[in-house]
């Protein structure tokens, strides 16, 4: 299946509607240290939530860094290690969940963010795959659903709350199907909140001039037979800085991000931009060259 741009501003801008009425900040200016980045890699908690956005169920899984040795297997509603972290949604693609993307959604949790990965009604395993629901915008409105509903958390009396860093917003990835869910949330329906984002293997999702500011690593395989790679340099080449593409040449959909050679590269540039965007770590960003070179990966930035 091949899959190309469509006209997709059928619902309308997000905007502020999903903010809440809060204020965070933009991401055009160099991101203010938050909490300091962890160093040490954590053990994993998941705390499963189940919600919805009108009549469609949003299962969400949350992973979050926990107290204990690191290395093993999530545990159910594990207590939160001490700390505030930032928040990155991860968005799953067609067909999977977030079990089957724990090679990308763990190293985040366990490098000190709280994850919400939502399963998707319409386009996770077990059901007959609605590709109509990224186009017309129901996914990218699902993530907002799922960011307000995690932030919520940060009050009251729950676990995790003040736990959340957000003094520089808040962070969504996704890949494929979860990468254009991505992208559509920083486009056709922004959200304001996000500040950082990473689309796995998209497709330009759409009118780019209510773009959200938000720093927007794309990665690509220059085979994909899925994901057109022209249309996601064209959704690249459309938004502001600060951008980077990170192009695996010979590659197709997905061996990037299941373990094929490069997937090493991968993880450790997604976390370098998490951690400078989300932690304003510094020293992140300028690994970010390093950390993307080998295995004939092509690395294009502009962090200014």
């Amino acid at each position: 299946m091949s899959i190309t741009r469509r006209g997709v501003l059928g619902l309308g801008a997000l905007g502020a509607a999903v903010a809440g009425g809060s204020v965070l900040p933009s991401a055009l200016a160099e991101p203010a240290p938050a909490a300091t980045a962890p160093t040490e890699p954590f053990a994993l908690g998941v705390r499963e939530f189940a919600w919805s956005r009108g009549d469609r169920s949003l299962v969400t899984r949350i992973f979050y860094p926990t107290t204990g040795s690191p290395g093993g297997d999530p545990v159910r509603d594990a207590p939160i290690a001490d700390g505030a972290f930032p928040v990155v949604e991860w968005s799953h693609g067609l067909g999977g969940n977030p079990e089957s993307y724990g090679v990308m959604i763990r190293p985040l949790a366990e490098a000190g963010f709280i994850v919400p990965a939502p399963v998707f009604p319409t386009t996770s395993s077990g059901t007959e795959g609605n590709v109509g629901d990224v186009y017309n915008g129901n996914q990218s409105l699902d993530v907002a659903e799922v960011i307000t509903r995690t932030l919520a958390l940060n009050e009251g009396d729950d676990m995790f709350a003040g736990h959340m860093d957000t003094a520089n917003g808040v962070g969504a990835a996704g890949h494929s199907l979860g990468g254009m869910t991505t992208h559509g949330i920083l486009t056709a329906w922004p959200d304001e909140r996000v500040t950082a984002a990473i689309p796995y293997a998209t497709v330009d999702m759409g009118d780019p001039t209510g773009a959200v500011a938000a720093k927007v690593l794309f990665v690509h395989g220059d085979q994909d037979p899925v994901c057109d790679y022209g249309l996601a340099r064209q959704a690249y080449g459309e938004l502001p800085t600060p951008k980077a593409f990170m192009t695996h040449t010979g590659q197709g959909h997905d061996e990037y991000i299941w373990n094929g050679a490069t997937y090493d590269q991968t993880v450790a540039t997604s976390l370098d931009w998490m951690r400078w965007s989300l932690y304003g770590d510094t020293a992140a960003r300028d690994r970010l060259a390093d950390d993307a070179s080998g295995g004939g990966i092509v690395w294009e930035a502009e962090l200014d």
